[in-house]
């Protein structure tokens, strides 16, 4: 009698007394995944396991994360200049103070990042 795995046309090998199932993975390629990508990664591997095995047994687990780091980048590209804009730093202000300006863009900067961390990588 086959069993299961064997009637949806899976095989085996033997090796020493033991069958072994032929599995194999998607071939996906890979493509580059940035930090929100990596970050996201390392939050599904060590808080949804379950969800992080599905992605990877399905051969979507990179399509997945280049998927967040591009939403990420995306909401930063809009935030930043609306967020610089609501606080009033402008070119003016880089004019006349430039370390000024930097520390509020970076205080800006560390801001969205905390936004996309919580609405979409840590979600």
């Amino acid at each position: 009698m086959n069993s299961i795995f064997e009637q949806t046309g899976g095989t085996y090998t033997q090796v020493g007394d033991y069958l072994i199932p032929n599995f194999s993975l998607p071939d996906v390629p890979h493509k580059p995944i940035g930090k929100y990508g990596r970050m996201r990664q390392a939050y599904l591997k060590e808080h949804h396991p379950g969800l992080y095995s599905r992605l990877i047994l399905s051969g979507k687990l990179y399509e997945h994360l280049a998927k967040v780091e591009r939403t990420c980048q995306e909401r930063l590209e809009i935030m930043i200049p609306q967020m610089a804009k609501q606080q009033g730093v402008t070119e003016e202000l880089k004019a006349r103070d430039q370390l000024g300006w930097v520390g509020r863009m970076n205080e800006i900067q560390h801001s969205a990042e905390e936004v996309i961390l919580t609405e979409i990588v840590y979600e």
